[in-house]
């Protein structure tokens, strides 16, 4: 088997003398393949909506995405947003006939459609795949623990700092990314919990303590100091 055969079906040889080639599965989520198709979206591209049917599990290769809810009386609420590594639409694999969010870009976006018999065949059949997908659910869980937990217990204020600095990846393995892309003060208000004007309020108090900055001399977006800590650690 070539190299390049290899990396297309997501295998690489073994480094002992064996003939039987490991699965790579950094390979397997960056390479369109059997089941799997990676597409390039442009920001703010309808990935699926609320109501569709359920029949593929979708990971970021690259941007970020956003999942809303929209309820029977048409109020909208932004329930997560996800960067890449990260997975999305796994409801399918507990029997979710129709997604329950909508999925949205919110920058430009590659990201790899992954169809549910293919991933129920990965899952059986390569524990690293399996492995991956679990840290990713029990991460998501974690995150909405803290994310129920903030609502409840944080002010807004408090509450508004956190997305920041999770947007901007505070926290997270990896690099910090000081400079997020540009993200909507309503979007920011449906995220929080609370009104656009109270959103604005408190940037520009963030603005003025030097914690943010995102005037006219910011290209892309806005940046985030790790000092934005202090408005969460202080009580």
């Amino acid at each position: 088997m070539s190299t390049s055969i290899g990396a297309k079906f997501g295998m690489k040889r073994r480094k002992t003398s064996g003939n039987k080639p490991d699965f790579d599965l950094e390979g397997f989520l960056s390479t369109a393949g059997k089941g799997r198709m990676l597409a390039d979206h442009p920001k703010n591209h309808q990935v699926f909506l609320q109501g569709d049917p359920a029949d593929a599990l979708f990971y970021i290769q690259k941007g970020k995405v956003k999942l809303t809810v929209v309820s029977q009386q048409g109020k909208e609420a932004v329930v997560a947003l996800l960067g890449a590594g990260e997975f999305f639409g796994e409801g399918c694999l507990a029997g979710q006939p129709l997604r329950m969010a909508s999925a949205s870009t919110m920058s430009e976006s590659s990201i790899m459609r992954l169809e549910k018999a293919s991933v129920i065949r990965m899952l059986h059949d390569q524990p690293a795949f399996s492995e991956r997908l679990l840290h990713h659910l029990l991460s998501r869980n974690i995150r909405i623990e803290e994310d129920l937990v903030d609502q409840l217990f944080n002010s807004s204020e408090k509450r508004l700092a956190r997305v920041l600095l999770l947007l901007a990846n505070f926290g997270k393995v990896g690099k910090p990314e000081p400079v997020i892309a540009k993200i909507s003060q309503e979007t920011l208000a449906e995220i929080v919990g609370t009104t656009r004007s109270r959103v604005s309020f408190f940037m520009n108090r963030f603005r003025r303590m030097g914690f943010i900055q995102y005037d006219g001399q910011i290209t892309g977006g806005l940046t985030v100091h790790s000092s934005l800590l202090n408005v969460i650690l202080h009580d």
